[in-house]
């Protein structure tokens, strides 16, 4: 075990003793119960034409299909998307390319995913719906929107992991790289980092400054641990997660000034994967495209849940009864 690795084990153990349990316990107490959600959603698995892809559906109401980001699957995509399911639309939430029982291809692209979205809807017998896409997952919202029109009917890109020229995305420093390289793979080293330093996690893989968790109520601050804890088992979403990094990093153009669907980008000032540029080139590039960008809450919107998702809901109102 290399050094950096010894250095968390320890911390972890350390955090693990103070609360009364020992390391081992505890690591298998939080992995059991990470497992124990996954296993009580009411989730299925059916056979795309690129293998098996695992959905869920939440809700009654205009579909509309919640493509989750990275570290995510069907849970995360449920999650998030809960205040429309509360407000009267049907969330389709599908797990990406890679992530828990979905299928890895060996060409995991956007384009590929977004015929796998049609597939899904071909199999629930949905001609029409939305696309809501969250950070890394809006590479296939938008790819869903660009090959596939006619079974869109409305787009919203929030925090987009997509291209904008020019941008830049500062390079992760040596915590951040070490998780990146070795906690995204490891249930173990993911649980010990967190344990560690949840602030360090938060600030490595939600993009978004502590201090603003720490400042925000205790319903934002519970939400945003969820956020974190709940990419545990790692494990089971690995290789969607490395497929996601090799996206994101330098993400390619994309045709979206073909998109004909009403679109909504969201992003925040201060969201530390740059973001913001990547929302103001989809307002500028897609025809009619309405631009939201709020000063702070970095990359997991702190303090603006409830507002994003009221102008979430609103906007799918508005493109769902056209």
């Amino acid at each position: 075990m290399r050094r950096r690795e010894l250095i968390w084990t320890g911390l972890a153990a350390g955090a693990a003793l103070v609360a009364g349990g020992s390391v081992v316990q505890a690591f298998d107490a939080d992995l059991d119960r990470a497992r124990q959600r996954l296993s009580a959603l009411d989730a299925e698995v059916f056979e795309s034409r690129f293998g098996a892809m695992e959905y869920a559906i939440a809700g009654e109401g205009p579909p509309c299909l919640m493509i989750h980001g990275t570290g995510g699957g069907v849970d995360q995509a449920l999650a998030f998307a809960e205040p429309l399911r509360r407000v009267g639309h049907r969330v389709i939430a599908p797990s990406r390319f890679g992530y828990l029982r979905s299928a890895n291809p060996s060409d995991p692209t956007p384009q590929s995913q977004a015929l796998a979205f049609v597939d899904l809807l071909d199999r629930l017998g949905i001609e029409r719906a939305a696309i809501l896409g969250g950070s890394a997952g809006v590479l296939s919202a938008l790819a869903f929107a660009i090959d596939h029109p006619m079974r869109c009917s409305g787009l919203v890109a929030l925090v987009p992991a997509t291209y904008a020229p020019g941008r830049e995305t500062a390079p992760p420093g040596p915590v951040a790289r070490f998780i990146m390289d070795h906690g995204l793979r490891s249930d173990f080293l993911y649980w010990a980092g967190a344990k560690a330093n949840e602030d360090e996690m938060i600030a490595a893989l939600l993009a978004t400054d502590p201090s603003l968790v720490h400042q925000a109520s205790a319903n934002e601050r519970a939400r945003v641990r969820g956020i974190l804890w709940d990419m545990l088992p790692v494990s089971a979403r690995s290789a969607g997660l490395a497929n996601d990094m090799a996206q994101t990093l330098s993400p390619a153009p994309m045709a979206i000034e073909s998109i004909t669907a009403p679109t909504l980008a969201i992003s925040l000032e201060d969201d530390r994967f740059g973001t913001a540029a990547a929302a103001r080139h989809i307002a500028r590039s897609v025809p009619g495209a309405r631009l939201l960008i709020y000063p702070s809450g970095g990359h997991v919107w702190v303090g603006r849940d409830a507002e994003v998702w009221r102008e979430i809901d609103a906007f799918l109102n508005q493109v769902q009864s056209a």
